[in-house]
């Protein structure tokens, strides 16, 4: 009896002993498997989120690249068939005479003349290169400025202020050219040529920056 109670009793702890083994090898199962599980979902977030970071990074770049303004040579040729721009409009009144000495007498002559001085630029006379860019930056050089029209004298509103004698088109022609150089001798100083540079600078930064240019250098050619 004391046997079969002995063996009994064996018997139990050994089939207490495989179950806590089997129990053991499913819970270390079991936490593998979890420990697999959670590895691979921190591996698919960091993937995810490497791959996210990538394409936001990518659109960024491009539309950065998109927002660089071009000037197109086809926009160059529009803006050098202007013409003729001008920037500063100047007038002046000259009194002009002349005196002929003659046997009887003497005859003299004495008119006013008005005239309006433009002073501007020229596209057509722009070099080639005269627009550079560079990002969103753009140089442009422009021709000097200058006199845009050599006919300035209203001839329409010339007077006579004084005459005596009888006086030809050669001696008018020649008050009238008179006329012509003192108005470009007291027009065409430095301050009115400095005035009309201002002026081209502020007009075509503006222009410039109707385009996109966010920085604008205007230089003129010496």
């Amino acid at each position: 009896m004391k046997d079969e109670s002995m063996t009994q009793r064996s018997t139990s702890q050994n089939g207490d002993r495989n179950y806590s083994n089997n129990f053991q090898f499913i819970v270390n199962k079991i936490s593998k498997g979890l420990w697999m599980t959670f590895i691979c979902i921190v591996m698919l977030v960091v993937v995810s989120a490497t791959i996210f970071m990538y394409f936001i990074t990518g659109n960024r770049i491009g539309i950065k690249q998109n927002n660089i303004t071009q000037m197109t040579p086809t926009q160059i040729q529009s803006i050098e068939a202007i013409g003729e721009w001008e920037f500063l409009t100047v007038y002046d009144e000259e009194i002009v005479d002349t005196v002929r000495t003659g046997f009887f007498g003497d005859d003299e002559l004495v008119r006013i003349y008005y005239g309006t001085l433009r002073l501007g630029i020229d596209m057509s006379d722009v070099k080639k290169g005269w627009i550079t860019t560079k990002k969103d930056s753009i140089i442009v050089t422009l021709p000097e400025i200058k006199l845009l029209d050599e006919h300035f004298i209203d001839e329409a509103r010339t007077v006579s202020f004084f005459e005596s004698g009888t006086w030809n088109d050669e001696s008018r022609q020649k008050l009238y050219l008179r006329a012509a150089t003192q108005m470009k001798q007291r027009c065409l100083n430095k301050e009115n040529m400095m005035s009309a540079r201002r002026n081209a600078t502020t007009q075509f930064s503006k222009f410039m920056w109707s385009m996109g240019f966010d920085n604008v250098a205007i230089r003129f050619e010496k």
